[in-house]
């Protein structure tokens, strides 16, 4: 088993999204390992459920270390962005924290929105990459389209105004090339600063016409779309980007399924993008 902090560019993760949010996490870790998975991506709200249910963190890391796969990534922060953050946001974020202790978890998932202007919430997300620092962790900042965190740029703007050693943007292909799809946007970003990459395809025209529920339903793994996943990845690899690939690939069709050729073929199609990604790159 890699250990979380040890990943780099030739690993894969197996987002938490890529399966319903309430897969059995014993049948989910299993299948990750048996596709070649690193790690897996874990959403902090299921442990919590499940913990109340009498699992425990000593039974999530029975399956890990069966599998050999790791604990990548946790997700996700949505309300660190507020004013007065609610009772229940510090309750859900001190999960997180007790979970990257446990398995010594390098990333978090960090989303908008935030209330007030854009030094608000640099010094939000700053004291959220404090509190994380204090655990050893990284925190990526996602942006999507329908919050205030809409591209790269605003994403950007507020970690570079944080400026955190361990603050970082999240950059998903979804959200790039159904949002701003610029890949100017991309490129301005400091390749220290990208933290996190989430990967799937889909089709160049929407499924659905609220955004939120067609990216929750209808991704593709990579290489199976529209979006140019092959340029995408050669621009990271031309960047000096240098993190797991993190497959979020999420489908309703294969929610509540036998799930093994959903996650292989996310794997597989990774894989093919990237042999293709570097076969084009002379900088690796």
């Amino acid at each position: 088993m890699i250990p979380p902090r040890s990943l780099r560019a030739d690993d894969l993760v197996l987002s938490h999204f890529s399966l319903d949010r309430n897969h059995p996490i014993g049948d989910r870790i299993e299948h990750a390992g048996a596709a070649g998975f690193a790690g897996i991506g874990l959403y902090a709200g299921q442990f919590i459920r499940l913990r109340e249910s009498g699992f425990t963190i000593a039974e999530l890391g029975d399956h890990l270390d069966a599998a050999h796969v790791c604990l990548a990534e946790i997700e996700v922060l949505a309300g660190w962005g507020a004013a007065h953050p609610a009772d229940a946001y510090w309750a859900f974020e001190a999960t997180v924290w007790e979970l990257i202790d446990a398995f010594e978890g390098r990333y978090v998932q960090a989303i908008g929105p935030y209330e007030g202007t854009t030094a608000d919430a640099a010094v939000r997300f700053g004291a959220l990459c404090d509190r994380a620092a204090e655990h050893g962790a990284v925190v990526g900042l996602e942006f999507l389209p329908f919050t205030n965190i809409v591209d790269a740029a605003d994403a950007l703007a507020i970690v570079e105004r944080a400026d955190r050693a361990n603050g970082g943007v999240c950059v998903d292909i979804w959200h790039h090339a159904r949002g701003a799809n610029d890949l100017e946007l991309i490129r301005a970003i400091p390749p220290e600063l990208v933290v996190a990459v989430q990967m799937s395809d889909g089709p160049a025209t929407p499924t659905l016409a609220d955004y939120k529920d067609d990216c929750l339903r209808h991704r593709l793994p990579p290489g199976e779309g529209d979006f140019g996943a092959v340029e995408f990845v050669r621009t990271l690899l031309q960047m000096g980007v240098d993190v797991p690939w993190s497959l979020e690939v999420c489908n309703d069709d294969v929610w509540g399924q036998p799930v093994a050729d959903h996650v292989r073929r996310s794997a597989d199609g990774m894989r093919r993008v990237l042999d293709a990604a570097r076969a084009r790159n002379p900088f690796t």
